[in-house]
């Protein structure tokens, strides 16, 4: 991404806090950064008049101007660690604030639509590991952000500053050039640019690659994280497999991209470091050779040198600000490529399909009805073609077909969540509908937080929660209800699909899409769920995707698939 289109990226993601409905108290804070990073430059100005008098009483043997130059130190000194306190506190409050509202921001643009769900889809994908995103990146852009930018305003009011003591200091030199005598004004001023010219000029050449570098660095780090993760999350499966030497393997080869691209940051760094810090080396002595001819030359006194390389010193520095935040910038640079491609991948699955096809929803008065939609792969093959039916309140039909025929990938058209697809799908606009996957999410909270999962709109007595999980066979956990625990990992996955049923019947949904929420119940306990759902949700519609031919006895309609895209709709 080039520099401008970095900027307008980076003012595009920071823009929408400052016009937030917290602009103000930001604003303020902000205003109060800024100022109190003016009140410093000002004590350091008022120090560097300090060191011309101090070091004139010393060269005059001056001891009662030396005590009183002490006082004056010491009041500057105080003055300057009480502001330099508020500032820092003032700018970190400022960071929390801006980072509390920009994680959230993006935490719900990411939960917004499904997106969460539907960047998995997407075939190009350069929006990977958005935890790292809305943890780490989000982090790293306000606290650059907010160092560049303060640090740019306080060098370039450093530099302005201590320019003029500079320009004052310098007198006139004069160059003969033939028969002329050329005078130079504020020739240290231009000794000190074209010396953070050239410093700036060989930084940006030799660091350049760090700008790719950081950004695949964080990409590196997010992808061995998550392969720690996977394994985490999937140890049963891998202890059952006795696949610890591949998952070795894996989370090692995400490592070596790591330690390779690491590698190559510590060669453009050291060659950046041996630049920058001959560089600042150099600079304190030139400060010194180009004061001292005047010095010689009788023009300024011994404290007047001293002012100068202080004040050098502090021009030089303001104007080498890009030599000193190089590698933050890359850095920054960096983030903000990573966010603004996390931003508009958001942005793409929202607004439209990622296959361009049409899928319209709509809600009505009556049942649900699908019309001529047609379900697809990601590479455009058709999985369901051209069905239509309704299905009217109490109704109950069962999919069936041979795997890989698209039953789920019917579900998830219902749903909202598979973009692949064409048609016209229609809810019904004032009843609950609930879906219910072959794997039911299992929040670390609670035992009565996890059946209340998403969430329900009416109190829940423990003896109601009692009675549930006794009538789906649960009955030991009955007084385990304020125990938090992983219950994806302590619960069997027949038992998680138990709790599913726990829910549902909390829920009393009027639309029930179940997608082999039964897999991994045998046919008894398959026979209680089913049993109870159909006797305590009579009004209930309910939509089945499953294998067994078990579940064609609760259902009145079934819905063939075959595995070429055609369909066939009949009683069961």
């Amino acid at each position: 991404m080039r520099r401008g289109a970095v900027l307008r990226s980076a003012w595009a993601i920071a823009s929408s806090y400052w016009f937030s409905n917290e602009k103000w108290s930001a604003w303020l804070l902000l205003i109060s950064v800024i100022s109190l990073n003016l009140v410093l430059v000002y004590i350091t100005v008022q120090l560097n008049l300090w060191q011309g008098d101090f070091y004139q009483v010393i060269q005059n043997y001056n001891q009662e101007g030396f005590i009183e130059s002490i006082e004056v130190y010491a009041l500057l000194a105080t003055l300057f660690i009480i502001v330099k306190g508020y500032q820092i506190y003032t700018r970190m409050l400022l960071h929390n604030r801006w980072r509390r509202w920009l994680t959230e921001r993006y935490l719900a643009k990411w939960l917004q639509k499904k997106t969460y769900y539907r960047l998995q889809l997407m075939a190009a994908n350069d929006a990977d590991n958005p935890d790292q995103r809305i943890s780490e990146d989000v982090e790293l852009f306000v606290l650059l952000t907010l160092r560049l930018s303060v640090d740019f305003l306080q060098d370039a009011v450093t530099v302005f500053s201590f320019v003029l003591i500079l320009w004052n200091l310098s007198g006139v030199v004069i160059i003969a050039i033939g028969h002329f005598n050329v005078p130079v004004y504020g020739y240290l001023v231009w000794l000190a640019l074209a010396y953070a010219v050239i410093g700036t000029y060989w930084t940006l050449r030799t660091g350049r690659p760090l700008v790719r570098l950081e950004y695949d660095q964080q990409r590196y780090e997010a992808d061995f994280r998550f392969s720690l993760v996977r394994v985490r999350e999937n140890a049963e499966s891998i202890a059952f497999y006795s696949g610890e030497n591949k998952e070795r393997q894996n989370c090692l080869r995400h490592f070596n991209h790591i330690v390779t691209n690491f590698m190559k940051i510590i060669a453009v760094r050291k060659r950046l470091m041996w630049l920058t810090t001959g560089y600042s080396q150099v600079a304190v002595i030139f400060s010194i050779l180009v004061s001292s001819p005047r010095y010689f030359l009788g023009e300024i006194h011994l404290g007047q040198m001293f002012q100068v390389i202080d004040a050098y010193h502090h021009v030089q520095a303001g104007f080498s600000f890009i030599i000193d935040s190089f590698t933050r910038l890359a850095q920054w640079r960096a983030v903000v490529n990573r966010l603004n491609n996390f931003l508009t991948y958001m942005e793409t699955v929202q607004t439209r399909n990622l296959n361009q096809k049409e899928i319209n929803y709509r809600l009505n008065g009556g049942g649900f009805s699908a019309e001529n939609v047609t379900v697809f792969q990601p590479d455009g093959q058709s999985l369901v073609a051209g069905l239509t039916l309704t299905i009217e309140k109490g109704e109950r039909l069962v999919v069936t077909g041979p795997s890989g025929c698209g039953k789920s990938t019917i579900l998830r058209t219902f749903a909202g969540i598979w973009p692949f697809a064409a048609g016209t799908i229609a809810f019904p606009n004032e009843d609950k509908v609930m879906f219910v996957p072959q794997k039911s999410y299992m929040p670390i909270d609670t035992l009565r937080e996890v059946l209340l999962y998403p969430g329900i709109g009416r109190s829940v007595s423990d003896a109601d929660l009692q009675a549930i999980l006794t009538a789906c066979k649960l009955n030991y956990l009955i007084n385990k209800l304020d125990e938090t625990h992983d219950w994806g990992q302590v619960l069997s996955l027949g038992e998680q699909q138990r709790i599913a049923f726990a829910r549902t019947l909390l829920q009393k949904p009027a639309w029930l899409f179940l997608d082999e929420a039964t897999s991994a119940l045998d046919e008894d306990a398959e026979q209680i769920v089913y049993e109870l759902v159909c006797k305590s949700l009579r009004q209930t519609a309910i939509i089945s995707v499953g294998h067994r031919k078990t579940l064609l006895k609760y259902h009145n309609q079934r819905l063939e698939l075959d595995d070429c895209g055609g369909w066939s709709l009949g009683k069961c």
